[in-house]
């Protein structure tokens, strides 16, 4: 009995081991990065991706409180690149915003980061439908983000970019993302809070160690 038991407990090991070694592991997302905006310099080792919405709070506090100190330690370094992409789905006014930022994006790369701070620093209430046409180019001018302001204006209301911002929310679901912000630090979803920026530098670590061992 108790050989078979023990072989029995073998034979469960071997089984767990095996699982292990043959379960395919899911393979980075493969962005377009070089139709997205980017933060830093693009032959960056590491490349993160943040999917958000222009009207989510969290993705406030992560442009706000995250988002700089990644910028001194890392992105203005050379080591990371940061690059956005929507996942547009609080409200209807989250599709206008996105669609004004690509157009900004599309004028300018440069613009359009300076228009992402102001549109995450004058954020209002998230349950108010604010993102109206008027208001984000009247944002777009408070800020000096220097773009041609009627073309801005001129997307927006004719829709210009919403097939743009429609796929990239296609993409979110694809790559399985649930909320915002969600990080994807070369191609893997990051999977600790986004908050939590000592999570986030030990993962890029990782990545800068995983690209110098290659």
């Amino acid at each position: 009995m108790r050989k078979l038991i023990w072989g029995t407990a073998i034979v469960v090991v071997l089984g767990i081991v095996a699982a292990l070694v043959f379960t395919p592991r899911s393979n980075p997302t493969d962005f377009d990065y070089a139709n997205l905006p980017v933060l830093g310099k693009a032959d960056a080792p590491v490349k993160i991706v943040e999917f958000g919405d222009y009207k989510c709070p969290s993705c406030q506090i992560f442009s706000q409180q995250v988002k700089p100190v990644l910028e001194k330690e890392y992105i203005d370094t050379g080591k990371v690149a940061l690059y956005f992409k929507d996942f547009a789905f609080i409200g209807p006014d989250s599709l206008t915003a996105a669609s004004a930022a690509h157009s900004v994006f599309h004028q300018n790369n440069d613009a359009f980061w300076k228009y992402y701070d102001a549109l995450y620093k004058n954020q209002p209430d998230e349950k108010t439908l604010w993102a109206t046409p008027d208001y984000l180019v009247k944002l777009a001018k408070d800020n000096n983000v220097g773009i041609d302001y009627d073309l801005l204006k001129k997307d927006i209301d004719g829709k210009t970019y919403e097939k743009e911002v429609t796929k990239s929310n296609a993409d979110a679901q694809k790559a399985n993302v649930q909320s915002t912000p969600t990080l994807f630090i070369n191609g893997k979803m990051f999977t600790g809070q986004f908050a939590d920026y000592g999570a986030i530098k030990a993962a890029i670590e990782d990545a800068l160690a995983a690209g110098k061992s290659e």
